[in-house]
């Protein structure tokens, strides 16, 4: 399995940060490898749906359920990629004297693998996933923060 942690601050209270992350009809715009996202169905916080990755343009499919506000948590179902990827908003507290939160922790997790004959090559891609989650991560914060 392949684990990938990264974190960002981000200037804004949560709520802010989450109208963006939970868009998940615009994931495209920032997370370059996923590149067409197609919503097969949704019954509450939970959204099963087929997603187009940039890795030779390969369908995967996923569930995703949305705990609002806190974190979106999508499996990796049926496909070239098996696992998890979680993302987690961090309320940040930066005056102690106010309970006004100014700042957030964006955390992303993977824990994934390749399917089949492409396992091999789990180890090789994780690099390239951290990259393309730092610069996703850093385009959300950028789209945010202006």
């Amino acid at each position: 399995m392949a684990i990938i942690d990264v974190k960002v601050e981000i200037q804004a209270h949560p709520d802010e940060v989450w109208k963006i992350i939970s868009d998940l009809d615009s994931e495209p715009k920032f997370w370059k490898g996923t590149k067409e996202v197609k919503n097969i169905s949704k019954n509450g916080n939970l959204i099963h749906r087929q997603v187009i990755i940039a890795f030779r343009d390969q369908k995967c499919l996923q569930v995703v359920q949305l705990y609002p506000k806190e974190k979106i948590e999508i499996k990796f179902i049926k496909g070239v990629i098996d696992g998890t990827k979680t993302i987690h908003l961090i309320p940040n507290e930066n005056d102690t004297t106010t309970t006004t939160t100014t700042t957030t922790i964006m955390h992303t997790n993977w824990n994934i693998k390749l399917t089949g004959m492409m396992a091999m090559f789990t180890g090789m891609i994780k690099k390239h996933i951290k990259n393309g989650t730092e610069q996703a991560m850093n385009s959300i914060k950028a789209e945010i923060e202006r």
